[in-house]
C-alpha cells in the first residue's frame, strides 16, 4: 500500500517487456493514451485541454465549470425545504445561517481543489490509501448514506415539480426523475464540457426564476440586512432547521465530487502548473458558490416576504407553497416560476449526485464497472427509498421528508471534513501546497463547530442513553482498529501508517 504523495500521482506507464506484446511501437500507433482505470472518473480524466499562451480570461474559462457542478448541490430541493421552512416560520432571522454555511462551504471546497489538483487523488481514493480497510469501509458506508439522503431530496423535489407542472403522480414522477438523468449523463460521450453546459443552463434557470420571485415579493430589505448581519436563534425548532440548512449547504458528497472534477482538466506536472490550476479553480469555486448563496438566500427571503408576512407560518409542503404563491402575490406566473425552478434544481443536482456516487464507489472499493451501470445502481439506491417514503406518507409533508434528509446529511459531514483537512495538512502528500498554520486553525475550528452542532442535535433527538451507546460503539471500533486489526495487518513497508 503506497501513501499518495506528489511523486506518486499516477501516470500512464510506457509499455515495455511482456506487457508490450504484439506489434512493435511505430509511428502508426494510436496517439491517444488508453484510459487509466486507477484515475478518478477515468473516462473524462484530463480530457479538457489547457493552453498556457491564452490570455488570463481564456485560461480562467478553461478551468471554469467544476465549481458550478459543485454549486448545484448547494441549491438542490433539500435546500429549498430547509430555506422554505426557515423563512415561513422565522422570517429573515436565519439568513445569517445561510451566509455562514456558504462561507464554510467555500473554505472546504477550496481544500478539495488543492487535494485533487496536487495529489491527483479524489477524497475517496485518499481515504482508501491512507486509512485501514475497516475505517475505509465505514467511511464508504457513511458516504453512501449521505448520497442516498441527498438523492432522496433531489428525486422527491423533481417529482413534486413534475406533479405541479404536468399533474404526474408523485410515484411515477420519482421513477421518471430517477431514469431521465441517465439520458442527460449520456452527453458525457460527447465531452465533459457538454455536461457542464447542461448544468450551467439549469442553474441559470433557477436563478432567473428567483429573481422574478423576489421582484414580485417586494421583501423588507432592512429585515434582510438585519437577518444576515445579526445572528439570532429563536428557539429549538429554529436550531433544528438551522442544522438542516448547514447540512443542505455543506454537503459531504460534494467534497468527494469536487476533488475528482478538478482533475478533468489537463494540468501540467510542474508546481507552477498546479499552482495556477489551484488559483483558477478556487476563483471558479468562489464565484459559483456566491451564486448558490444568492439562490438559497432568495428562497428564504421569498418565503419570509410571502408566507411569514401573511401569517402562513406552517407551510409544510412544496405543493402548498406553490398553491399559495400566486394568490398572495397576485401573479399566476409566480407559481409557475416556482415549479420550473424546482424541476431545474432537482435535475441539475441529480446529475452531480450520480457522478458523486460513481466517484465514491470506485474510490473506496476500487470497483470498476461500466459507468452507466454504476449510475443505474446509484439511481436505484435513491428511487427505492423515495417510492417507499412517498407511498407511506401518501405524498404529504414533502418538506418534512426533505428537512429530515438534510439533517441526515449534516450528521455525515464530520466524517468527510476531518479527513479532508488532515490530508491537505500532510506535508508528505501536499509538498509546498500544504495548509498554512492559519488555514489549519480555521479548518479545525470549522470542523469542530460542525461536529459540535451535530452532537448537540443528536443528544436532543436520542437522549443520554442512546448517545452513551453510540459513543461506546465508536470507542470499541476505534480500539479494535488500532490495537486488534492494526496489529495483525500493519503494512511492513510503511511502519508509520498504522499510527496516523
Amino acid at each position: 500500500m503506497t501513501r499518495p504523495t506528489l511523486a506518486s500521482t499516477p501516470s500512464a506507464p510506457a509499455p515495455s517487456g511482456p506487457a508490450a506484446s504484439g506489434p512493435p511501437p511505430s509511428a502508426s500507433a494510436p496517439s491517444t493514451p488508453p484510459v487509466d482505470p486507477h484515475r478518478s472518473l477515468p473516462e473524462v480524466h484530463g480530457s479538457i485541454p489547457f493552453a498556457h499562451h491564452r490570455t488570463w480570461w481564456r485560461r480562467f474559462l478553461a478551468f471554469a465549470g467544476p465549481g458550478y457542478l459543485v454549486s448545484v448541490g448547494y441549491m438542490d430541493p433539500g435546500n429549498w425545504a430547509t430555506d422554505l421552512a426557515g423563512g415561513a416560520k422565522f422570517g429573515y432571522a436565519l439568513i445569517w445561517v445561510i451566509l455562514l454555511s456558504n462561507l464554510m462551504a467555500m473554505f472546504l471546497q477550496s481544500l478539495c481543489v488543492k487535494l485533487g489538483v496536487v495529489t491527483g487523488r479524489d477524497l475517496a481514493q485518499a481515504c482508501r490509501e491512507h486509512y485501514s480497510k475497516p475505517v475505509s469501509i465505514v467511511l464508504w458506508l457513511l458516504c453512501e448514506i449521505a448520497i442516498i439522503a441527498c438523492d432522496l431530496a433531489e428525486v422527491i423535489g423533481s417529482a413534486v415539480a413534475l406533479n405541479l407542472l404536468f399533474g404526474v403522480p408523485l410515484v411515477w414522477g420519482v421513477i421518471l426523475t430517477g431514469f431521465d438523468v441517465m439520458l442527460l449523463l449520456a452527453a458525457m460521450h460527447f465531452g465533459f464540457r457538454k455536461i457542464e453546459a447542461i448544468v450551467l443552463t439549469l442553474v441559470s434557470t433557477v436563478a432567473l426564476c428567483f429573481l422574478l420571485q423576489i421582484f414580485l415579493a417586494q421583501p423588507d430589505w432592512g429585515g434582510v440586512a438585519l437577518g444576515m448581519l445579526v445572528p439570532t436563534m429563536p428557539g429549538a425548532e429554529a436550531f433544528y432547521i438551522a442544522l438542516g440548512i448547514l447540512g443542505a449547504t455543506v454537503m459531504p458528497h460534494n467534497l468527494y465530487l469536487h476533488t475528482a472534477l478538478v482533475q478533468t482538466r489537463d494540468i501540467g506536472p510542474t508546481a507552477a502548473d498546479k499552482r495556477q490550476a489551484v488559483r483558477y479553480n478556487i476563483t471558479d469555486t468562489v464565484i459559483a458558490l456566491g451564486a448558490a448563496f444568492f439562490v438559497n438566500a432568495a428562497i428564504l427571503i421569498v418565503a419570509a416576504a410571502v408566507f411569514h408576512r401573511n401569517g402562513q407560518y406552517g407551510v409544510s409542503e412544496l405543493q402548498e407553497a406553490h398553491r399559495l404563491l400566486a394568490p398572495l402575490l397576485g401573479a399566476p406566473i409566480a407559481s409557475t416560476a416556482f415549479a420550473v425552478a424546482l424541476l431545474a434544481s432537482g435535475q441539475s443536482s441529480t446529475i452531480t449526485g450520480t457522478l458523486a456516487g460513481q466517484i465514491v464507489m470506485e474510490g473506496f472499493l476500487q470497483i470498476r464497472i461500466r459507468p452507466w451501470l454504476r449510475r443505474l445502481i446509484t439511481r436505484l439506491l435513491a428511487i427505492v427509498p423515495a417510492v417507499i417514503l412517498i407511498s407511506i406518507s401518501g405524498g404529504k409533508d414533502t418538506v418534512g421528508l426533505l428537512v429530515f434528509s438534510q439533517v441526515v446529511l449534516s450528521m455525515q459531514l464530520s466524517f468527510a471534513i476531518f479527513p479532508l483537512l488532515s490530508f491537505t495538512s500532510n506535508r508528505r502528500m501536499m509538498g509546498e501546497f500544504v495548509n498554512s498554520t492559519a488555514v489549519k486553525v480555521v479548518g479545525y475550528a470549522v470542523c469542530t463547530l460542525i461536529a459540535g452542532l451535530n452532537l448537540s442535535l443528536l443528544w436532543q433527538a436520542l437522549g443520554t442513553g442512546w448517545m452513551a451507546l453510540l459513543a461506546g460503539v465508536a470507542l470499541a471500533f476505534t480500539l479494535w482498529v488500532r490495537y486488534g486489526y492494526g496489529r495483525r495487518h500493519r503494512v511492513q513497508e510503511d511502519p508509520g501508517h498504522a499510527g496516523e
